[in-house]
């Protein structure tokens, strides 16, 4: 086996089954999970039709860079939202198509992490509390995780000034999350135009989950990319710069696997080679209903209706008795807790039937401190009705502490 799997910490999920185990819920409660961003709303009628429609190519392989009309779609999208006027995208050279962002985070480490580039361990950077796919990429390239601790002290937003000229040094990649997950702090342009001139000064590569892009609250202040910041700043060929971007949260359509990375067209170049001996190419089907989601807006502005209709209910019920805030785009509240978190998780559970996710399991411990401690994720997926009852019940469950 490869040594590097014993440096793979539990997934959140794992470890969240452990410490409930043995516990059980009220029989009169219904179960609500708060746990797992996994969105709930009902996929859009039209992609699955384009879906079922398209079934017949199920008779051939797919290729890995997707079919032109997919890839097309894609940058068409991008250009659009992120407003790449003088610069746009070009579908032959500026995006691949990728069964989720997922994938494609964990898969980029493995192509661009260059072990004999330093004489010391390379090193990747990411946000902390942060989507665990960057760790484990990381540490299976052969990299050492330098993480950045994010708090509401800075917003919890990454400050890269706080990174000792040493470690820039070793940087190979860096990771960021905007919005986040778990705090759905958004970057801001000046953020993304400092990181873009520390790749240029050190040499590495972004890679930018802008997975939450999608999911706001103000129409006319959509969260900004790393693509629209490097366009405004002139650099036109995005050198060093990869965005991931997926369907499951924009259209609802986890199960889809669907997504793509855009950017550097010298990088994906040799991601292509890369992803070739991988083998994740789209099958036909998925890149039909790609394409009708990624061309439609309208199910999209739908989805940040229900969204802000849930987040105005919870936060009604739950801003009396807990510190927690609405976020600045994605579906998730970050609580600070009166107790720790795997308490708060563990008798939540016992005594009202809702589950939510430690803090504590979306970070480490770094610079003296773990940032997820004391707080615990809640992704506001489940219907308005189960959520309003759940902020109901853990409401209850707080107000029974004092």
């Amino acid at each position: 086996m490869n040594s590097r799997l014993a440096a793979l910490q539990p997934y959140p999920f794992q470890k969240l089954a452990a410490l409930i185990h043995g516990h059980t819920p009220p029989s009169g409660k219904s179960a609500i999970r708060l746990s797992m961003g996994e969105p709930q709303h009902a996929a859009p009628g039209f992609v699955l039709e384009a879906l079922t429609a398209n079934l017949n190519g199920l008779s051939n392989y797919p290729v890995t860079k997707g079919s032109l009309a997919l890839r097309e779609s894609i940058v068409g999208w991008t250009n659009r939202r992120f407003q790449l006027n003088r610069a746009p995208l070009d579908p032959e050279r500026h995006v691949l198509p990728c069964a989720g962002t997922r994938e494609a985070l964990f898969s980029i480490a493995q192509a661009v992490i260059d072990r004999r580039a330093h004489g010391d361990q390379p090193v990747v950077i990411s946000p902390n509390p942060f989507y665990q796919i960057y760790e484990g990429a990381a540490l299976l390239a052969g990299a050492r995780p330098y993480f950045m601790n994010t708090s509401a002290g800075n917003g919890y937003r990454m400050d890269f000034t706080r990174v000792p000229a040493e470690i820039w040094a070793q940087v190979q990649l860096v990771y960021v999350c905007s919005p986040g997950n778990p705090t759905g702090a958004v970057l801001q342009h000046k953020d993304f135009a400092q990181l873009l001139a520390l790749a240029e000064q050190h040499d590495f590569l972004i890679a930018s989950d802008e997975c939450y892009s999608e999911i706001y609250f103000d129409e006319d202040r959509p969260p900004t990319g790393l693509l629209q910041v490097a366009h405004d700043l002139g650099i036109h060929d995005y050198r060093r710069c990869l965005v991931f971007h997926s369907l499951s949260k924009r259209s609802n359509l986890p199960g889809l696997r669907s997504g793509f990375v855009a950017g550097d067209g010298a990088v994906l170049e040799q991601y292509f080679q890369y992803r070739t001996y991988q083998g994740c190419a789209l099958p036909p089907p998925t890149q039909a209903a790609s394409i009708a989601a990624w061309n439609d807006e309208t199910h999209v502005r739908t989805n940040r209706d229900l969204y802000r209709a849930k987040f105005t209910a919870v936060l009604d019920i739950l801003q009396p008795v807990l510190r927690v805030e609405k976020p600045e785009a994605g579906f998730y509240l970050w609580p600070e807790l009166p107790q720790d978190d795997e308490t708060f998780t563990r008798e939540l559970y016992a005594r009202e039937n809702v589950l939510v996710l430690p803090g504590s399991y979306l970070s480490r411990h770094a610079q003296g401190e773990n940032p997820g401690a004391r707080h615990v994720r809640l992704a506001l997926v489940a219907s308005l009705p189960e959520c309003v009852e759940a902020a109901h019940r853990i409401r209850n469950y707080v107000e029974s502490l004092t």
